[in-house]
């Protein structure tokens, strides 16, 4: 009891600092987060739980999980950065959570270590701390597939069910690729054994029911709302973003590889050689390991596989699609350090100082992250050097600890130490560049300080992102000039520094007062009369 109360408190420790603090340190940057954000805003504003509607107008793209939580979130906490963030942070310390209970009931002995390498990885870390649907997606897809494999381990029909409910509640954070990719790992993992019922026996009447009775009642009523809806989610964010590009975001097939890679840091090494050491023992082995519980780390590797290899074929990429693949990599770990410490096997060393390197060297980008930033390139110089010194006496005292007698054991420990340091520089040292760089947060409180009065927004020639992230931080629609959306009344407007010129042809006849730039991002921003109210003014 003892045990289990301070593996609770250890986790909760490590829950708290890597998803929740420090969430409003910078605002939400990128098109999306604002995008989601303001989402659920206008849905808690309109209290509708049906329809999500930006700008007023239904925004058809996402099903809505992580605006519910949201909408949840704002209601307690009010609206702000922090809150709307907070979805992924609660998601991915259930994911934890559901590693942990797992480990400890079917394979105990090393449910911390378990837990702790999931929640370390760095795309668990980076995807907690986002105010997107790629956490929640990771959660309860990951949930339902850990209660699969306990339903298919013990023949309890409670994990079936639990399988089920969670995966249609993964259908409910990004829709149909949640029981797609399912049915994908569980065919594959019953064809690896021979035993096509598996199949049949997953396929229960009971839990189908379930699923049906928690995905779809929302999917109905937003089709008889918004008669639109299937072909804006289903046909054209579901099959045309996979089959073409659509959305602009076309990269190499390869492109996964490297993603998965960054994403399992900073266990990548020993990940790698848990992966290879299953596919050899699994390939001269097959009848013995699909017979015993290591059956789990061949089910482990088509969970990693099957996520990486099937966004490979969309046209469309980005990296949050493969998320959902990171907790079998470190499970494949977890199982791969049980095993080890088992058998009193230790690693070679040069596993050991690869890992080192690895894991000492995100020391790196973290301490210089304000000059990379700001400055848009590596800073060589005395920071560099003062980096790349504390990082490679980091390397040294992780690998000198796991070659000790206690070896693997040490694993978990040793790594901690790297990414806590990690996260707390990004947070300490590189918040600032990051909210003045990549958040509209501080060009909305310098704007709002200049108005007597709120008054409407509109953009020209800007990114999304900053549409998007004033939108939400001004909780107004912002026109955008260059599709026609000049407002007739007096409005604000921010455009790219030297911009004075087509700003004076697009509102010719009117007045326009310059007043400020926002240097970071290379903004101007300026106050522009209502129709017939004078010439161009500086």
């Amino acid at each position: 009891m003892r045990s289990s109360r301070t593996d609770w408190l250890v986790l909760g420790g490590f829950c708290g600092f890597l998803f929740f603090f420090g969430l409003a340190y910078f605002g939400l940057v990128g098109a999306d987060e604002p995008r989601y954000a303001q989402v659920a805003r206008e849905m808690l504003a309109g209290h509708d739980w049906i329809t999500p509607t930006l700008g007023g107008k239904p925004w058809l793209e996402k099903p809505p999980l992580y605006y519910w939580q949201a909408m949840l979130a704002y209601s307690i906490f009010g609206v702000s950065d922090w809150a709307a963030r907070l979805p992924s942070a609660v998601d991915a310390t259930l994911l934890v959570t559901a590693i942990y209970l797992f480990l400890k009931r079917f394979r105990p002995g090393f449910e911390l270590d378990g837990a702790l390498i999931a929640a370390a990885a760095a795309g668990v870390v980076g995807f907690a701390r986002a105010a997107s649907t790629d956490m929640p997606l990771t959660a309860m897809f990951s949930i339902a597939l850990l209660a699969w494999y306990a339903w298919y381990e013990s023949g309890t029909h409670r994990y079936l069910a639990a399988f089920y409910f969670f995966l249609a509640m993964g259908t409910l954070a990004k829709g149909p690729v949640a029981p797609l990719l399912a049915v994908l790992i569980v065919v594959i993992f019953a064809v690896a054994k021979n035993d096509s019922r598996l199949i049949w026996r997953t396929l229960w009447f009971p839990g189908v029911l379930l699923f049906c009775v928690v995905a779809l009642p929302w999917h109905v009523a937003v089709q008889i709302k918004n008669p639109d809806f299937f072909r804006v989610f289903i046909l054209q964010h579901n099959f045309a973003r996979f089959g073409t590009n659509l959305y602009h975001h076309r990269e190499p097939f390869w492109y996964y590889l490297p993603v998965a890679l960054l994403g399992l840091i900073p266990w990548t090494v020993f990940v790698a050689a848990s992966l290879v050491e299953t596919i050899r023992v699994w390939w001269t082995e097959r009848r013995e390991m699909l017979a015993s519980e290591d059956a789990l780390n061949v089910f482990l590797v088509i969970w990693l596989a099957v996520p990486v290899v099937f966004f490979s074929l969309s046209q469309s990429k980005l990296p949050g699609y493969i998320v959902p693949a990171l907790p079998a990599g470190t499970l494949l770990l977890a199982e791969y350090v049980r095993r080890r410490v088992t058998d009193g096997e230790r690693p070679g060393t040069f596993l050991i100082v690869l890992h080192s390197l690895v894991a000492a060297s995100t020391m790196v980008p973290a301490l210089l992250i304000q000059y990379i930033v700001l400055q848009r390139r590596f800073p060589w110089g005395k920071a560099a050097a003062i980096s790349f010194t504390f990082a490679a006496v980091l390397a040294i005292g992780m690998a000198v600890t796991l070659r000790t007698q206690l070896g693997l054991r040490m694993l978990r420990f040793v790594t901690l130490v790297p990414v806590v340091l990690a996260v707390a520089a990004i947070l300490r040292l590189g918040a600032p560049a990051l909210d003045s760089t990549f958040s509209s947060r501080p060009l909305a409180g310098e704007i709002s300080r200049l108005e007597n009065r709120p008054l409407p927004l509109a953009v020209m020639r800007v990114s999304r992102e900053t549409e998007y992230g004033l939108a939400f931080c001004r909780n107004q629609v912002v026109d955008r000039y260059e599709l026609g959306q000049v407002p007739a009344g007096e409005h604000l407007l921010v455009a790219p520094e030297g911009s004075q010129t087509a700003i004076a042809k697009a509102v010719a006849g009117r007045r326009v007062s310059y007043l400020g730039s926002f240097a970071p991002q290379g903004l101007d921003y300026y106050w522009v009369s209502a129709v017939g109210m004078g010439q161009m003014a500086h």
